[in-house]
């Protein structure tokens, strides 16, 4: 007799109780391996970001949040820091590099950061065409940003005052596309780069005719005793560049602010003592990114944990309801068994039955369960790219996931080994004889 026709009929002999196992196990699967999958995807990338940067160094406030907008760029900035304050501490013998951004534009939602050359050295980012920014008003675009709009070398854009995609006034002064990244799969991909100086230019130049203006209509409303002051807005305002010229070299010196500086040590000495001094010492505050994603993590710990246990606890469930199915199949078909048995089938043949439509149903479910899972992720990482504009790789690991089906080839073989229990005791002369 054939046992494996015999399994495919039975296992569509009870169709409710059948779906019902599927449901469930499909249900456990796809939130085990999502959950596993979303948590190695998100700490992966967060690793990955954080390049070489041992230390991030910006105005006071929560040290975690200087992290996420200084290095994941997904928050914003706790505040500004003087730029001479910050050279200070890049001159330290004991830090290998020390790199100023700053920042406070975008391009539809992507954000602008005007740094140094150094910056890219962080995440080994190259470029991929073009050239570096070597003038203000020179942009070099991430591979996602360069991919999104389509921009070629040559091609201009406004960037938009603020972090948010919209509700910012665009600035007057175009950047020009001199260059663009070979894809790094990190943080590089999705900003735009710039030098320092576009950004304090492009903000110089847009509170300058501002402030002009106000003075203009403060010396109409002065009295006699201001011409002195009078005449020198007048003089400002026929052409007298030199002076403007100078002011705005001035401003680009020592009253220059930028929002952190992202520090590389020397030896795991300064890490000791670094960003200690700097917290006791100065206005500025110290964050060190491994220690405070690592904090990240334990928040985030608790869901991930809380979802997987109810995972293990759905997949408890699909597994009494397997056993459950299988039971009540060999006590409803009791007298086919029987027959069977009296016709030469031996207990291992009914076994074997048994145990081939209770791997059919985990079979079915655990292709449903991956299938779900990957659909789940995708949506949600599609999501947080919308949101966050931070892509993210789907990362199925077959470890984890060969963990899983192990996992569940265990509950099933167990549901299948109580199930079978009437089997072995199985009297066929009473059952035929449609005894009790």
């Amino acid at each position: 007799m054939n046992i494996w026709k015999i399994s495919i009929r039975n296992f569509r002999f009870k169709p409710l109780y059948t779906f019902l196992g599927i449901l469930t196990l499909s249900v456990s699967i796809a939130l085990l391996v999502g959950i596993q999958q979303m948590d190695k995807s998100f700490r992966n990338q967060l690793d990955n970001n954080l390049g070489e940067i041992d230390m991030v160094v910006g105005a006071k406030g929560s040290p975690l949040q200087l992290v996420l907008a200084s290095v994941l760029h997904i928050d914003n900035p706790t505040g500004n820091i003087p730029f001479e304050e910050a050279k200070g501490l890049m001159n330290n013998p004991m830090i290998d590099k020390a790199v100023p951004i700053s920042y406070g534009d975008n391009y539809k939602g992507y954000r602008i950061v005007g740094t140094t050359h150094d910056f890219p050295v962080f995440y080994n980012a190259v470029i991929k065409e073009g050239r570096s920014m070597e003038n203000p008003m020179e942009v070099v675009l991430g591979a996602t940003v360069a991919e999104k709009f389509g921009f070629q070398i040559g091609d201009t854009f406004q960037s938009s005052h603020g972090l948010a995609e919209t509700g910012g006034h665009e600035h007057a002064a175009p950047l020009t596309v001199v260059g663009v990244y070979e894809p790094t799969h990190k943080v590089m991909d999705r900003l735009i780069i710039t030098g320092l100086e576009t950004i304090w230019e492009v903000h110089h130049h847009e509170e300058g005719p501002i402030d002009n203006e106000h003075e203009v209509n403060d010396d109409h409303e002065e009295d006699d005793h201001h011409e002195a002051k009078e005449e020198h807005h007048h003089d400002e305002e026929n052409g007298v560049h030199e002076n403007n010229e100078k002011e705005h070299h001035d401003d680009q010196g020592p009253g220059q602010e930028i929002t952190s500086l992202l520090v590389s040590f020397r030896n795991p000495m300064a890490l000791l003592n670094i960003p200690r001094t700097i917290n006791e010492n100065t206005n500025m505050q110290a964050a060190l990114p491994k220690f405070e994603l690592e904090r990240l993590y334990q928040f985030t710990g608790v869901g991930v944990k809380t979802i997987t246990w109810i995972a293990y606890a759905i997949l408890v469930i699909s597994c009494i309801t397997i056993f459950i199915s299988l039971y009540r199949m060999v006590r409803d078909r009791a007298f086919d068994l029987a027959l069977m048995r009296s016709y030469g089938a031996n207990r291992f043949q009914l076994v074997k039955m048994m145990v081939y439509e209770g791997f059919m149903i985990a079979g079915t479910a655990f292709i449903i369960g991956v299938l779900l899972s990957q659909i789940g992720v995708y949506f949600i990482f599609e999501m947080i790219t919308d949101q966050y504009k931070q892509t993210m790789s789907l990362q199925l690991e077959y470890k984890e996931l060969f963990q899983t089906a192990g996992l569940v080839v265990l509950m099933v073989l167990l549901s299948i080994a109580l199930a079978i229990y009437p089997i072995t005791k199985m009297n066929i002369s009473k059952i035929l004889s449609h005894e009790k």
